[in-house]
């Protein structure tokens, strides 16, 4: 007789076993459905927020490595500081054609610096120092060299805005100043005007001295942090805080520039894709950048920020798959184990009268595998929508314990800024975590639960039954349970 057909009477003659083992297996592809449901919501997410937000590289030199390197000027026995030499420079014109990457969707470079004052342009300096307080070193203008004035921070979140003139772009000229307005209302300074400012310049044995410089005021701004009632080092008010190009700052030290302009501090490269820092290392080596001297590192936080709960969700979906399907193998072995030793006479009388064992073992395997295809049907009709409950709240339960997990480490200290100063405040804004999953039944899917489902009934049948089927029909017939 076909083993089809043995196998359809048996189903329909047992309805109980029958439906036993369709629960059973729906339960497992519901289960490894909604699974693979989750990673590919998750995995869509995380292509999504790479599209979005990218990555940061950020470069700057390395001063230890530098110094490792054997280069610049040692510190002399005679107490004379060593000095860093123009091999620890980074050419704007060179940040530049890293700019143009076909990996970079946007950048900025800054150089930190100071600038003295003059009797043209004086400190805002409304409540005067204690009586006595030596305040040389602070009575300075923090004076930040800056591609793009509009990616500094006090602007992205609205703190500081221009109110007249324009303020410093890619495109501005190496004397071009941004003053505040308190600055400006003391000075009687507007837009246009010619002024000079004393540059910082070290001399050979390590003390400084100003030379004047001459800038051009292209925009005034207004600072929104009020004036404070007790005395602040002038260096450390907003109202005195100035903008110029990268170009500029490097003025600002009393050098000249060079054919590739100004040199640049730090320079931030957001990334189109966060795998691609690679690509841009590349980039800058072949742009004659010294990757030891000039590290390239990448600040993905953003990105971590933005997937990390949902990540943890479809590791948790990926383990749940794993657990589900070696879990519900071994239960289904022990059950169907069960059966065939129920139906040890049934095929022992059916070898005896010449079956082939593989016809018997497919018999089984047919009845097996049409339980699983139509627990794979009822499957596929409910896993979208336990996906998505399962989903929504073992996500939400991962965003709430990162939001409550303990902020990262606020700004750091630039060790390459000759006021030590000055804080690396060009970091991606902070961004919330995904917090909803997008689940969608797709054809992979069902292929995936598909192929999973029957290899989980194929291992269940022939494991046990191979070892049944390793006796004599007479063995079998003769033998008790």
């Amino acid at each position: 007789m076909n083993l089809f057909k043995r196998a359809w009477w048996r189903l329909r003659g047992q309805p109980g076993k029958t439906v036993m083992l369709v629960g059973l297996f729906t339960v497992i592809c519901t289960l490894v459905l909604s699974g693979f449901l989750i990673q590919s919501a998750a995995a869509r997410a995380a292509e999504s927020a790479k599209n979005s937000v990218g990555a940061v590289a950020t470069m700057q030199l390395d001063l230890n490595a530098y110094l490792d390197a054997g280069k610049g000027t040692p510190a002399g026995d005679d107490g004379q500081p060593g000095m860093i030499g123009p091999d620890a420079d980074l050419p704007r014109a060179l940040v530049d054609k890293l700019c143009a990457s076909s990996v970079v969707a946007r950048c900025n470079y800054t150089k930190d610096g100071v600038a003295a004052a003059t009797d043209q342009v004086g400190l805002h300096q409304p409540v005067p120092p204690p009586t006595g307080q030596d305040t040389t070193g602070v009575d300075f203008f923090k004076a930040d060299g800056v591609r793009d004035l509009n990616s500094v921070k006090d602007f992205r979140n609205g703190d500081s805005k221009i109110v007249s003139g324009s303020g410093i772009t890619p495109d501005s000229g190496s004397d071009m100043v941004v003053i505040e307005e308190r600055v400006a209302e003391d000075n009687d300074l507007k837009v246009g005007d010619k002024v000079k400012l004393n540059a910082n310049v070290m001399k050979p044995d390590g003390s400084l001295t100003t030379k004047e410089t001459d800038f051009v005021v292209s925009g005034i701004y207004r600072n929104n942090t009020a004036d404070p009632s007790t005395y602040l080092p002038p260096m450390h008010a907003p109202s005195n805080q100035i903008y110029v190009t990268v170009d500029g700052a490097t003025r600002l030290e009393g050098r000249k520039l060079s054919a590739d302009g100004g040199t640049v501090q730090t320079a931030t490269f957001t990334l189109r894709d966060p795998d691609d820092l690679d690509r841009l290392k590349a980039d800058a080596g072949a742009a004659g950048v010294d990757p030891e001297i000039f590290p390239l590192s990448v600040n993905d936080k953003q990105y971590r920020t933005l997937v990390g709960p949902i990540g943890k969700t479809a590791d948790f979906a990926s383990l749940t798959v794993w657990l589900v399907a070696v879990a519900g193998t071994a239960i289904l072995a022990l059950i169907i184990a069960s059966n065939l030793r129920e139906r040890r006479k049934e095929m022992g009388i059916l070898l005896s009268l010449g079956e082939k064992k593989p016809k018997l073992l497919g018999q089984h395997l047919v009845e097996v595998v049409a339980c699983a295809l139509l627990a794979i049907g009822l499957a596929t009709a409910g896993s979208q929508f336990i996906a998505q409950g399962v989903g929504d709240h073992l996500l939400s339960g991962q965003v709430s314990a990162a939001r409550d997990s303990p902020a990262g480490q606020g700004p750091q200290p630039d060790l390459t800024d000759p006021t030590g100063a000055a804080l690396q405040e060009d970091a991606p804004e902070e961004v919330e975590p995904i917090d909803s999953i997008d689940i969608r039944l797709g054809a992979g899917d069902i292929g995936a639960v598909g192929a999973t489902g029957l290899g989980i009934a194929a291992l269940a049948t022939l494991v046990p039954g191979i070892r049944v089927l390793r006796l004599h029909p007479r063995d079998i017939l003769t033998k008790g349970d």
